[in-house]
């Protein structure tokens, strides 16, 4: 009983930081401050989230490989199976970033007086004020 005891205290921590990982914290699509942007501003923040959508790629593949770890080494010691992350945060703040950036984009073409687009590398149009 004693040693039932002393396990199940051992294994309580791993427990508790099952579905190991961040909590998503996504992006609104559309912000209060959205009326007051001009298209310095829109087009400051799409590169700004292009950049975080970078950081969040890279993100989701280190938790790719930690899940495979955990996974590989659960089948020996069953409890690393908690230590595994579902919650799928990068994932989530990723899409949500894409939403907010198709938003600015609208908004650019609505306010920014625009030259010829001309495409870049990824075949979106850039938009260059005037």
């Amino acid at each position: 009983m004693r040693k039932l005891l002393l396990a199940a205290i051992a294994v309580t921590p791993l427990m508790a930081t099952g579905c190991a990982g961040r909590a998503p914290a996504p992006v609104q699509t559309v912000q209060m401050k959205d009326a007051m942007m001009d298209c310095t501003a829109i087009n400051a923040e799409i590169a700004a989230n292009t950049g975080r959508e970078g950081e969040l790629g890279s993100e989701k593949g280190g938790k790719v490989a930690q899940n495979v770890a955990a996974g590989v080494v659960g089948l020996f010691i069953w409890p690393v199976w908690f230590a595994m992350d579902f919650q799928g945060a990068a994932d989530t703040e990723s899409k949500a970033l894409e939403s907010r950036d198709q938003y600015l984009s609208t908004l650019a073409l609505q306010r920014c007086p625009m030259q010829p687009m001309v495409g870049n590398s990824v075949g979106m149009p850039l938009m260059t004020a005037r």
